[in-house]
């Protein structure tokens, strides 16, 4: 499984050197209709009509989805065929002799794909046990949307997401916002929404009104504890999450944020150990097992790869 960016992706279709199987996954349902819109791209506008597929799942089979991957493009290099939420087509509500024998033409596929066709993929959640996922997963150039990495990534978020709702955002006024989230996407999404509320009689938000709704600005940067259990620091780690709790943030948020960079910054052989120690600490949080701090210090410390 290789595993891109939308950022990544954008590239690729830019380059018009595609992948023949994409698999979008995330929870940011507008990034993903961005990124089927982008892929459309990949064929000039006047013959979209000929070469480019876009089917929802449970409104089609997994053997017409096949069908139209297997049609030779027309007038044009490459046929793109896209399916939305593509877990309907994927774990069918009813099993039949007739969606079996679609899950098997459509493995078939996967292990000999086209090369004049991308087929893409938009889904929600799959389930990994079954024989076709694991296949497709295999298989597939997996881009993950909802994924915040950087300042610029929460920035771009944000600008995204106000402007789908016919706002404008000053570039300060972004970066501010996504300087305070940080990596916590629930809680990005949560000051945009409020912040669209609150400014919903206006053409643009600002500064100003960034302060009103996410509070003042912060005095710490919310990236700064993952920057130092990526490098093994554990001093600074510590340093910069005590700035994070006084600051006021709520302990399952720091947990979020922790378990974020468990999730796309630790090499391979620490994540085992650091699941192990996320796992354990989200129960300690829960059932009141201890000092909320002192067991988000701990955390850390073993995110660190300190032994205790």
């Amino acid at each position: 499984m290789r595993t891109i960016t939308p950022r990544t992706a954008l590239e690729q279709i830019a380059s018009g050197d595609l992948d023949p199987v994409y698999l979008v996954l995330g929870d940011d349902a507008l990034e993903q209709a961005e990124m089927a819109e982008a892929f459309e791209q990949v064929v000039d506008d006047g013959l979209r009509a000929f070469n480019v597929d876009r089917f929802y799942g449970g409104d089609a089979s997994l053997r017409q989805v096949i069908e139209a991957a297997r049609t030779l493009p027309m007038m044009a290099p490459r046929r793109i065929v896209i399916v939305m939420r593509a877990e309907r087509c994927l774990a069918p509500k009813r099993e039949s002799r007739s969606t079996a024998a679609d899950l098997e033409a459509f493995e078939a596929y996967l292990a000999d794909p086209l090369p004049h066709a991308s087929l893409i993929l938009v889904a929600g959640d799959l389930d990994k046990r079954r024989r076709a996922t694991a296949r497709l997963l295999n298989v597939a150039t997996v881009v993950t949307c909802g994924v915040i990495e950087s300042l610029a990534d929460g920035e771009r978020w944000v600008r995204r997401r106000v402007s789908a709702e016919g706002l404008s955002i000053e570039p300060a006024a972004a970066r501010l916002l996504a300087a305070q989230a940080g990596p916590d996407l629930t809680r990005l999404r949560g000051d945009v929404e409020r912040l669209v509320l609150f400014a919903a009689d206006q053409s643009s938000i600002g500064v100003a009104d960034v302060r009103e709704i996410a509070g003042p600005a912060a005095a710490h940067d919310d990236w700064a504890v993952a920057r130092a259990i990526e490098r093994g620091q554990a001093g600074q780690a510590l340093k910069e999450l005590a700035l994070v709790l006084e600051s006021g943030a709520a302990p399952p948020m720091v947990l979020g944020q922790l378990a974020w960079v468990v999730r796309t910054k630790l090499r391979p052989d620490r994540l085992p150990a650091a699941v192990e120690a996320l796992f354990r600490t989200d129960l300690a949080l829960k059932s009141s097992a201890g000092d909320h701090r002192v067991l988000l210090e701990r955390l850390v410390l073993e995110l660190c790869g300190v032994s205790i």
